[in-house]
Formats: C-alpha cells, sequence, structure tokens
C-alpha cells in the first residue's frame, strides 16, 4: 500500500521521528528502519521491554491523523480502475484500520482480499503475509506478482515464491536490486494493463 498505491512517506517519517526523539533514539534512522515492516516488530526491536502493544497503538493512532500529504501515487487510480476485483489483493504492514484510513484519505477503493499486519503472525520480510494474500486470491503464489518498494517486501514476495515487481518510490535502485526483485520501474504509472479477465488473468506491459 504505502509506497506502491499511496504516498505517505512524509507522514509515516514525521510519525516515527516524533515518536524516536521522545524515546531517545536517533530520528532519521528509526524511520528508515520502520518502512515496509509492521511497526510492533520495531517497536520490539526498539524497545525490548516495553509495553509493546501500547506503543503500537500509539503509534498507530498518530499514524491515522497525520495525513497531511498522503494521496495517491501516478498511476495508482487508473491501474485499480483496470483490474478486477477479485484478481487483486492488498498486503499491507499497516494496521486494517490505518489501511483503510489512509485508502480513503487518498480516494482509492477498498480492495475485496486484504491482508494486514494484524493478520499474521510473521510480518514482512517473512513470507506469510503475501502467502495469504495469494490464498484469499486463489492462485498459488508462483502465479502471481508482488509489487513492493521496500527491501523487506522484495524479499518477503521472492521466499513466498513470487515474482517482484519493484518500485523505486521509497528506496534506492542500490538497496532494492539487492533484495533481488525480477523488475524495478518508477511506479505504477509505468504499467500498462494490456489485458484483465477472470478467465485469462492479467497481461502487463513495463515502461523501464
Amino acid at each position: 500500500m504505502d509506497g506502491v498505491l499511496i504516498d505517505s512517506t512524509p507522514a509515516v517519517a514525521r510519525v516515527w521521528k516524533q515518536w524516536a526523539a521522545e524515546r531517545g533514539f536517533e530520528p532519521a534512522a528509526v524511520a528508515a528502519m520502520a518502512q515496509g515492516r509492521p511497526s510492533i516488530t520495531t517497536i520490539r526491536e526498539l524497545l525490548p521491554h516495553a509495553d509493546h502493544l501500547a506503543e503500537n497503538r500509539e503509534v498507530e493512532r498518530r499514524e491515522m491523523e497525520d495525513l497531511a500529504g498522503v494521496t495517491a501515487c501516478p498511476g495508482a487510480q487508473q491501474i485499480l480502475s483496470l483490474l478486477p476485483a477479485p484478481l487483486w489483493a492488498l498486503v499491507t504492514s499497516s494496521t486494517r484500520p490505518l489501511a483503510q484510513v489512509r485508502l480513503r484519505a487518498a480516494g482509492l477503493p477498498l480492495p475485496q482480499f486484504l491482508v494486514t499486519g494484524s493478520d499474521v503472525v510473521h510480518g514482512k520480510p517473512h513470507p506469510e503475509p503475501f502467502l495469504k494474500g495469494a490464498a484469499l486470491l486463489g492462485f498459488a503464489p508462483e502465479q502471481c506478482i508482488v509489487v513492493e518498494d521496500t527491501p523487506a517486501g522484495i524479499q518477503a514476495g521472492k521466499t513466498a515464491g513470487a515474482r517482484v515487481l519493484a518500485f523505486r518510490t521509497t528506496m534506492p535502485d542500490s538497496e532494492l536490486r539487492a533484495a533481488g526483485p525480477d523488475w524495478l520501474v518508477d511506479n505504477c504509472g509505468t504499467l500498462q494493463i494490456e489485458s484483465a479477465s477472470l478467465e485469462n488473468g492479467i497481461r502487463l506491459r513495463l515502461s523501464t
């Protein structure tokens, strides 16, 4: 979702930097660390003896309130308007309430199939989120394309057995390539859907 369909990077960074500064951590490092992973994973690593659920609720509250600058990424609305609902799933490290708030703020449709950080035991880079997404769609992971913008997400998709299309919306090319995506392009605006049907699946053309 974030960095693929929605540009929320400034809002995410603001929340994590403020949270980090209040707890004595280096703000920029924590903001980078939190990208593409469940919030509670970052919290557990930084504050091993804290009340993780309470800290996570606080981060989520701040993220749901800070929607300044949260917009749809280039091409996202057009792509989603052309994809049949049963053929795509949103797999995000965000919680379900936060995902719904950000999608509405960006003017994007709520997906028929949604896997959030609340629905998995192991978040990205573990493959569980994408394995669940593929199962909801009724396809083997090998039949799916994962679209991601962070190394943790790319690793999760590849480990799940899917092919991975990476967007250079959040991280430097060097970090994305090191994670091993099959393709690397700018954003949704570089995708062209040639066909999409329940019978024959999706055929994409990439502009690199």
